[in-house]
C-alpha cells in the first residue's frame, strides 16, 4: 500500500443532491467512471454526464421499492478488496469485480422524517440499510477508498484530488472515513432513541447520544477546557436552531445560559408580554409587563447588579424601545422569536451585542432527555416537562389565597422550576423581587431571596423591601418551619411548595399562625 492512492472509480447514491452535479461533472472531467442509483443516477444523466447504473454492474435489477440496490458483493467486493492482496486481488478477477475507489453516500433522511412528525411505517421506510453497509464498507478499507456522507466534504475532497494530482493521501482518507462512522453511528443512535420511544421503552439496555458539530468554541466554562457545541438535530426552538443576527461569536457559557433563559421565558408564551435575565444559568430577575419594555424594566430592577452582563429572553419579538432599554446596560445575548427592523437598528451600534432570533418559542411540554455524565458512565433521565393547573392546587392553610396571590403564586412556581435547587422566588405584581439559589440549605436561600428584595428596594429607591406583600415559591418542601418563619418575617404572605414533609404538620401550624396562605403542589422542581 501506498500513502497516495489515485481515484479511478466512484459510486454516487444520495438523498441529498445539493452539489451533486457539480461534484459528478469535475470528478468526470478527471476521467473518474461515475456509478449511481435511483434518483441520483437520473439526476447525473440529465445533467449530461456519463453514468453507470448499479444495477447494470450487479446484474440485478434495483427491487422491493429500493430497498435492495447496492447490497450485492460487486459492490461491497469493490469496496472492501485489500488492493495489495494478492488472495482479494484474485477473487476479484475470478467474479469480475472491480475496484470502487470513492462513495459517496448520504442517508435517507430519518432524522427529518422523525421531526416532522411522520407515523411510524413510514418513518421505518426511511431507515437507510444499504447506505450505512457501503459507508462502513468503504470506511474500513479506507487504506485505499473515500468515503464522503457530508456536502461540505465535496469541496475538501476536490481540493485533495487536485493537489495530488488525482490521488488522496492516507491522512485524508483516515479523516473522511472517522467522519464516516462518526455519521452511522449517529444515524443509528437516532434510529434507536426514536425506536425506543415509539414503543415506550424508557430504559433501553443500551443508550447512545449523537450529535453534529455547530461550532468550535474558543474554551469551556474556564479558559483551560476545550470545547465544542453539538446539536441533535430536533427542529426545537432555542439556542441551537436560533440566528444570530450580530454579536461576537457566542462562548460555552453563552449557549448554557441562553438556552435556560429561553426554557424558562416559553412557560410564559400565553402570559403576554415577558422578560427574562439569566445569569450564570439562573435568572435573576423575571417579570410580565403591559409592554415588552415593561417587562424588561421589571425583571431588570429584580437585581440591577447582577443583570449586568447577563442574558435577556424575551417571549414576543423584540421592538425598538424595549431594544433601547435593554443596551442601557452592557448585555452579553438577547434571544427573541423575532425583532423589528428598527430595534436591529438600536443594537446594530452594540456591535458586540449578541442578537439570537428564533423561529417561535420552544414547547415547555414538548419531552426530550437530559444527560449527564459521571463517572464511569452518565445519567439519563426524561426532561421537566411537569406543569400544574389550579385545579391541581390544595391550599392547606386557614387562609385562602386571592385570585391575584393565586397568580403570582404560579408565575413563582414556574420560576422556581428554572432555578438551581434549593431554590426559592419572592414574586410581587407578576415579577420576581428576590431569587435564592442552589445553596445547600432552603432557609438560606429564603435569607438571600429576602436580602436581593432588601437590595432591589434600595437599588429602585422603595421605601420599604418589595418582599412585604409578595408570595414564595419553593422548588421542594419545607423540611422544618424556619423556612416560612423567614418568609413570614420577609413579609410573604402567601407560599407555594410541593408538600409531602414529614413535618408538613408543623410547617402549615407555623402558616397559620403568622396568618398566611399556603398551597401544596404535589409535585416538586429539583433542578441540580
Amino acid at each position: 500500500m501506498t500513502d497516495l492512492q489515485p481515484l479511478r472509480r466512484a459510486l454516487l447514491s444520495v438523498s441529498d443532491k445539493t452539489g451533486l452535479i457539480d461534484l459528478a461533472r469535475a470528478l468526470s472531467d478527471r476521467g473518474v467512471e461515475l456509478l449511481s442509483t435511483g434518483g441520483s443516477a437520473a439526476a447525473i444523466r440529465d445533467a449530461g454526464l456519463p453514468v453507470r447504473d448499479v444495477s447494470e454492474v450487479t446484474k440485478f435489477p434495483e427491487m422491493m421499492d429500493g430497498r435492495v440496490k447496492t447490497l450485492h458483493p460487486v459492490v461491497h467486493g469493490g469496496l472492501l478488496a485489500v488492493r495489495d492482496d494478492a488472495g482479494h486481488v484474485a477473487a476479484m478477477t475470478e467474479h469480475g469485480i472491480d475496484p470502487i475507489d470513492l462513495v459517496v453516500v448520504n442517508l435517507y433522511p430519518f432524522e427529518a422524517t422523525v421531526a416532522r412528525g411522520a407515523g411510524f411505517a413510514e418513518t421505518i421506510e426511511n431507515i437507510d440499510i444499504g447506505g450505512p453497509a457501503m459507508i462502513r464498507s468503504a470506511a474500513k478499507n479506507h487504506a485505499f477508498v473515500n468515503v464522503v456522507v457530508d456536502v461540505e466534504d465535496y469541496a475538501p475532497l476536490l481540493a485533495e484530488l487536485e493537489a495530488n494530482d488525482g490521488r488522496t493521501t492516507l491522512a485524508f482518507r483516515q479523516s473522511l472515513a472517522q467522519t464516516a462512522y462518526a455519521r452511522t453511528a449517529a444515524y443509528d443512535t437516532a434510529v434507536s432513541t426514536w425506536m425506543a420511544g415509539a414503543i415506550g421503552e424508557t430504559a433501553p439496555r443500551r443508550q447512545s447520544v449523537s450529535g453534529t458539530l455547530a461550532q468550535t468554541l474558543r474554551y469551556g466554562e474556564n479558559p483551560h477546557q476545550a470545547a465544542a457545541f453539538y446539536t441533535d438535530g430536533t427542529a426545537r426552538a432555542g439556542v441551537a436552531t436560533a440566528t444570530q443576527v450580530q454579536g461576537k461569536e457566542l462562548s460555552y457559557n453563552n449557549i448554557n445560559d441562553t438556552d435556560a433563559a429561553y426554557e424558562l421565558v416559553a412557560e410564559f408564551a400565553d402570559l403576554g408580554p415577558c422578560c427574562v435575565i439569566v445569569k450564570h444559568a439562573n435568572p435573576c430577575g423575571v417579570a410580565k409587563g403591559d409592554t415588552l419594555e415593561a417587562a424588561y424594566r421589571a425583571a431588570y430592577d429584580c437585581d440591577r447588579t447582577s443583570a449586568f452582563g447577563g442574558i435577556v429572553a424575551l417571549n414576543q419579538p423584540l421592538d425598538e424601545a424595549t431594544a433601547k432599554a435593554i443596551v442601557e446596560i452592557f448585555t452579553e445575548v438577547v434571544i427573541a422569536p423575532g425583532a423589528s427592523e428598527a430595534a436591529k437598528a438600536v443594537f446594530a451600534a452594540k456591535r458586540n451585542l449578541r442578537l439570537l432570533l428564533t423561529d417561535g418559542l420552544p414547547d415547555p411540554a414538548a419531552g426530550g432527555m437530559t444527560v449527564k455524565q459521571v463517572s464511569g458512565g452518565f445519567l439519563v433521565q426524561g426532561k421537566d416537562t411537569g406543569q400544574i393547573s389550579e385545579a391541581d392546587l390544595k391550599v392547606v392553610t386557614k387562609v385562602q389565597p386571592t385570585p391575584e396571590q393565586m397568580a403570582d403564586l404560579r408565575f413563582a412556581w414556574i420560576v422556581a422550576k428554572h432555578v438551581k435547587s434549593n431554590a426559592i422566588v419572592y414574586v410581587k405584581d407578576g415579577a420576581t423581587v428576590g431569587v435564592g439559589a442552589g445553596q445547600m440549605s432552603r432557609v438560606d436561600s429564603t435569607r438571600i431571596a429576602a436580602r436581593k428584595a432588601e437590595d432591589m428596594a434600595e437599588a429602585c429607591g422603595l421605601p420599604a423591601s418589595p418582599a412585604k406583600g409578595s408570595v414564595v415559591a419553593s422548588d421542594a418542601f419545607f423540611p422544618f418551619a424556619d423556612g416560612v418563619i423567614t418568609a413570614v418575617e420577609a413579609g410573604a404572605v402567601a407560599l407555594i411548595q410541593p408538600g409531602g414533609s414529614m413535618r408538613d404538620a408543623e410547617v402549615i401550624a407555623a402558616a397559620d399562625e403568622a396568618g398566611i396562605a399556603m398551597v401544596f403542589t404535589g409535585m416538586r422542581h429539583f433542578r441540580h
